[in-house]
């Protein structure tokens, strides 16, 4: 990012310069791909850069500062730092802004439904003895981490269960896979109605281990077809347990 004078113009209609100054800087940021920990320059330097005044820098950072992009931090060598973006405050943006859009059980597996086929599809053509041993590591431990993670009557955002769907997509290798996998599994979790007791609890956690295990089974014996029929088959069975 160059030190030379790069003043703002001025605020076009329905922006206003903060808002103008934090895309420009998170534009600069991504040109120079994106260099966690680098330092940027102290505000007094900064506002001298892009001809702004304090206030208008000030409303800039807070914005990128929401987005993840790069942070004001204190004390000797401090500055505008380039950090590395929050994947939570990503997931929680896109989940809410579904949830404004107020989609349906019919709608979200409809979506999750394309987007996990494309998964278990990946996953299985780039399955390799390291991604057969994890599968097979984490179907060990599923009941009971499940069964743990779950408070009888309490909803949540993130099941246990959906750590399955999160291996998956992980396998691919494909980090836009895992990002929407998890944004869409959350939507699913927020949808979903608790289990009401430990006994019900304990029942889903065997249920949904055994539609697991057995698309796992065809992803590990390299079947795709089968893997995706078996998905839909699970997350059809998911839309059950949802409400609008």
């Amino acid at each position: 990012m160059s030190a030379q004078s790069d003043r703002m113009e001025t605020a076009t209609p329905g922006r206003n310069l903060g808002e103008m100054l934090a895309e420009r800087i998170e534009n600069e940021i991504i040109a120079e791909g994106w260099n966690v920990g680098k330092v940027i320059g102290s505000e007094a330097e900064l506002c001298v850069r892009y001809g702004v005044s304090r206030a208008v820098f000030r409303e800039a950072i807070r914005i990128v500062g929401h987005h993840g992009v790069a942070e004001m931090r204190r004390g000797p060598g401090g500055g505008l730092v380039v950090v590395e973006p929050r994947v939570d405050a990503a997931v929680r943006t896109v989940l809410l802004n579904l949830e404004y859009l107020d989609i349906s059980p019919t709608q979200i597996n409809e979506a999750r439904s394309a987007l996990e086929i494309a998964c278990v599809r990946s996953a299985t053509s780039n399955l390799t003895k390291q991604g057969e041993a994890r599968i097979r590591e984490f179907l060990d431990q599923e009941v009971e981490l499940i069964i743990e993670g779950r408070d009888p009557g309490q909803p949540s955002e993130d099941y246990p269960s959906n750590q399955f769907h999160l291996l998956l997509a992980e396998l691919t290798g494909n980090p836009a896979m895992l990002l929407f996998v998890q944004i869409l599994s959350r939507v699913t979790s927020r949808h979903s109605d608790p289990a009401q007791s430990r006994a019900d609890v304990e029942r889903a956690a065997v249920e949904v281990h055994k539609a697991h295990s057995r698309i796992a089974e065809a992803i590990l014996s390299r079947d795709p077809d089968a893997a995706e029929r078996r998905l839909k088959r699970h997350l059809s069975a998911i839309v059950n347990y949802m409400h609008d």
